[in-house]
């Protein structure tokens, strides 16, 4: 697959019909293979993160997961052909499970949300088997534990919704120990939008590209992290003026 890199991340240009097709290539191969949503507070956390940058770059598949990133692609004259959110690809990869047999496990989240999750899913697609669902934590001293579990169910796919960047390292550091998972994906909040504990913005802000918009008004808390907005749009426009540069110099 294609991708382009802005600031030292990948980002691959697919649509959600090829993500998904890619990852059934994936799921036939051997090994545990890495999947993370990508947005521009990702992008810039990389920048001061040597560590969260080299779990990006080893991932299987990074996905647009934030608009940001479809504007800026522009600007590096290698446009991303659509956005693709990890609240929707939650749903997507559940259907998918269903239909190929793939046993989902959920981990993560406050106390019962995975578990509610799991059951809003399994009636939205009949067939899909959860193998199991558990908050847990990634604090290292439950990492083992957890690692068994999973192991235990015999998951064939594995959504950990720990927050970026610990879900991401946190599958990262497990690669070689989960057994039976064949992919793993940080899924941020997308079991609180799943179980309707946290809400989307309405379909016409998600087309204009102003879902984040919509959830700081919502959780005003955000306001610093969204600092990053403004930083990663100048960043990525600096880097993308001086590749141009050089490559109209050579």
């Amino acid at each position: 697959m294609k991708n382009v890199m802005i600031l030292g991340v990948p980002v691959h240009r697919v649509t959600m019909r090829e993500a998904l097709a890619h990852i059934a290539t994936l799921m036939a191969e051997p090994g545990m293979h890495q999947l993370a949503t990508v947005n521009p507070e990702f992008v810039m956390r990389a920048q001061q993160d040597g560590n969260f940058r080299d779990v990006l770059q080893s991932a299987e598949m990074c996905l647009a997961d934030g608009i940001g990133l479809v504007w800026a692609s522009r600007w590096y004259g290698q446009p991303l052909p659509e956005r693709v959110p990890g609240s929707e690809l939650v749903y997507h990869l559940a259907e998918q499970c269903a239909r190929c047999g793939w046993r989902l496990f959920l981990l993560g989240a406050a106390p019962g949300v995975a578990a509610a999750a799991g059951q809003i899913l399994q009636a939205k697609y009949p067939g899909l088997e959860i193998a199991g669902t558990f908050s847990g934590s990634p604090h290292p001293h439950e990492n083992d534990a957890i690692v068994q579990r999973i192991n235990d169910s015999q998951a064939d796919i594995l959504y950990v919704a720990y927050g970026a960047p610990q879900q991401d390292k946190w599958i990262a550091h497990n690669r070689q120990a989960l057994a039976a998972v064949r992919l793993a994906l940080g899924v941020g909040g997308a079991l609180d939008f799943i179980t309707g504990k946290a809400v989307r913005a309405p379909r016409r802000v998600q087309q204009l590209g102003l879902e984040w918009l919509h959830r700081l008004l919502r959780e005003p808390w955000r306001w610093r992290r969204m600092l990053a907005l403004p930083r990663f749009a100048w960043a990525a426009w600096r880097e993308s003026r001086q590749l141009h540069k050089h490559s109209s110099s050579a």
